[in-house]
């Protein structure tokens, strides 16, 4: 839990559920960035959480009120729309999932859960917990798509970029954000999943692979869990190029990532020419998370979030979900000053990092991705 204590945890779920009750206003404060007020779309299961991991495990359901904690400590709660999160139906999920997996997945928790491999478990109650976690996903996009707010942050748990078409992986029982990004593929559009997270997103991979309405882009630290992510991993014969690694070594900051997202992944946005961003929000690669060895700081993150902005074709377009993360504080700060670049605000507690490894595996990204 970091330097942010259980106590403090469960003050701060506590503040959060005393001011989802008042009345939000409109956001007018700072310069926003798509004109006008700006507003937050928040759709969360932290007051749901029945997903219980077990002593000592870092994904923890801690994490979710130190992540909405951000949005306090930004002083954002004006901007807030809360968005009830629902849980996703079998069709819905059966976009990015087997079915064989949805029933089996959902007999395993109704007979108690155990382990499900060395990293991932479930209780009884973590199958709803899944359902809403995807459900909020899908939700925060509807009320985007019915004019409700200009950005949404779906704050869940558990995570999903490592849950494969067939399989739960890595603290990962369902793919929240491919469970979204392929209702929107479905409807039509053209959809980025830019993923941050520290670790690739290897579910997600798989299962747009071979899909040309989805372009997957992924930074991320190698070597490390759970191995995928090569540059030379680029998509299948209907959809090549739309997979784009960025492998990061161990110790690269800020200065590596925004020349990755400027030169390697901007370039490749363009021409794909998105109509919704989606993004795998992780901030694991913070220099104070504990299962990895990358040195964003919150600043970072807000750098980060801001180019995801400008990816996106218009407000309304641009949602973020919550992955990994496992520093209680590093990751209340890193929501906090993401959230706030996204409205126009200027949280920062952390100053900008750079220097450190990763100029070689950028410019290497660059020429396997991008033609002068």
């Amino acid at each position: 839990m970091s330097h942010l204590r259980a106590g403090a945890i469960s003050h701060i779920s506590t503040a959060l559920r005393a001011w989802r009750t008042r009345s939000t206003g409109r956001f007018a404060r700072g310069v926003p960035p798509y004109g006008g007020d700006v507003e937050l779309v928040l759709a969360d299961n932290a007051d749901l959480d029945r997903h219980d991991t077990g002593r000592g495990h870092p994904e923890h359901p801690g994490r979710l009120p130190a992540a909405l904690a951000g949005i306090d400590a930004a002083d954002l709660r004006d901007a807030v729309v809360r968005v009830e999160p629902r849980r996703a139906t079998v069709d819905e999920l059966s976009r990015a999932h087997k079915p064989e997996l949805i029933r089996a997945l959902k007999e395993f928790c109704e007979a108690g859960g155990g382990a499900l491999d060395a990293d991932t478990s479930a209780v009884a109650g973590s199958w709803d917990t899944a359902l809403l976690a995807a459900g909020a996903t899908l939700a925060a996009v509807d009320a985007l798509e019915n004019g409700m707010g200009d950005v949404a942050f779906v704050g869940v748990r558990p995570p999903g970029h490592h849950a494969t078409s067939d399989r739960p992986m890595g603290f990962c029982l369902m793919n929240n954000i491919a469970v979204a990004a392929a209702a929107l593929a479905e409807r039509g559009e053209r959809v980025l999943v830019l993923d941050w997270d520290v670790h690739h997103g290897n579910g997600t991979q798989d299962i747009f692979w071979d899909d040309p309405r989805v372009l997957y882009v992924s930074t991320h630290q190698s070597p490390l869990y759970p191995g995928s992510g090569h540059v030379t991993e680029t998509g299948g014969p209907d959809a090549p190029g739309l997979t784009v690694n960025v492998p990061l070594p161990p110790g690269a900051g800020g200065d590596t990532f925004r020349s990755a997202f400027d030169e390697v992944i901007a370039p490749v946005v363009d021409s794909f020419v998105p109509t919704w961003v989606l993004v795998s929000a992780g901030f694991d690669a913070h220099r104070d998370d504990p299962l990895a060895n990358l040195r964003l700081t919150s600043a970072d993150f807000a750098d980060l979030a801001l180019r995801a902005r400008s990816y996106a074709p218009r407000s309304g377009r641009l949602v973020l979900v919550l992955e990994g993360g496992y520093d209680a504080d590093a990751l209340c700060s890193s929501v906090g000053a993401s959230l706030s670049a996204l409205l126009g605000e200027s949280y920062r507690p952390e100053e900008q990092s750079s220097g450190g490894p990763g100029s070689e595996a950028v410019a290497e990204a660059r020429r396997m991705h991008v033609r002068d």
